[in-house]
């Protein structure tokens, strides 16, 4: 079994997925006493969201960049950044190692195709919904990409830094995404990327009309798959 680097801490409320996901798919597929061969380096996320609201993004690429040596100095044999915004410097991040780097994209576009879809609407911070580098790179997979109007971004982005990045979970704010859920299938999506890790906190499946992809999930699927598939027979 490989050892899975986690650069997480953004926030830690999902870096808590991270873990306990690899280690319950581990064990579901291995049984017994099986858990996940994973190392985690937490940031400071208050130091991190400073860096992303005064737009210091090569500061920020140094800053995970050099994390992610340290996951691999420690041992890890492959990289995953957990956290979809700051998949805005993965490319730096990735040629800062030489560790095998699963992107988050890929991994959540796989499953969209898989699917059989084309067109999709995405949820996650301002950053992600508003800026090029998500939604690029999920054109780049043939897939059309949707995203909330101004003022129901506003909303999307508030809710997860002010509330689910603290461990908040409000049914006021999960009625809120409901509604801009229902306005993006509305509008031609055929899925609902939940494209920020906290979201899984707050909405699942039942709270769509058409089916979500949830980013933490899979792309924690997609490093198991890497982890077990090179452990010794």
């Amino acid at each position: 079994m490989l050892t899975i680097g986690m650069l997480g801490g953004m926030s830690w409320e999902s870096s808590a997925e991270y873990y306990r996901l690899a280690n319950e798919m581990v064990r579901e597929r291995l049984g017994g006493l099986h858990s996940a061969r994973c190392l985690l380096y937490s940031v400071d996320f208050a130091a991190v969201e400073a860096i992303q609201v005064e737009g210091r993004w090569d500061d920020a690429a140094e800053l995970l960049a050099d994390a992610a040596r340290s996951l691999e100095a420690g041992g890890a044999d492959l990289l995953l950044l957990c956290t979809n915004t700051m998949h805005k410097v993965a490319d730096r991040v990735e040629e800062a190692v030489s560790i095998p780097f699963l992107h988050l994209v890929d991994a959540t576009a796989a499953a969209v195709r898989h699917a059989g879809l084309e067109s999709v609407g995405l949820l996650g911070t301002a950053f992600t919904m508003e800026q090029a580098f998500y939604r690029d790179r999920l054109a780049a997979h043939g897939l059309t990409v949707l995203v909330p109007g101004e003022e129901d971004r506003a909303v999307v982005h508030r809710v997860i830094y002010d509330e689910l990045c603290v461990g908040v979970v409000k049914p006021t704010s999960r009625e809120a995404y409901r509604q801009v859920i229902g306005w993006l299938v509305e509008a031609g999506a055929d899925g609902i990327i939940l494209g920020c890790t906290e979201i899984e906190l707050l909405i699942g499946q039942d709270d769509s009309p058409v089916p979500v992809f949830p980013t933490t999930r899979l792309h924690v699927e997609a490093a198991v798959d890497r982890a077990l598939g090179a452990r010794e027979q």
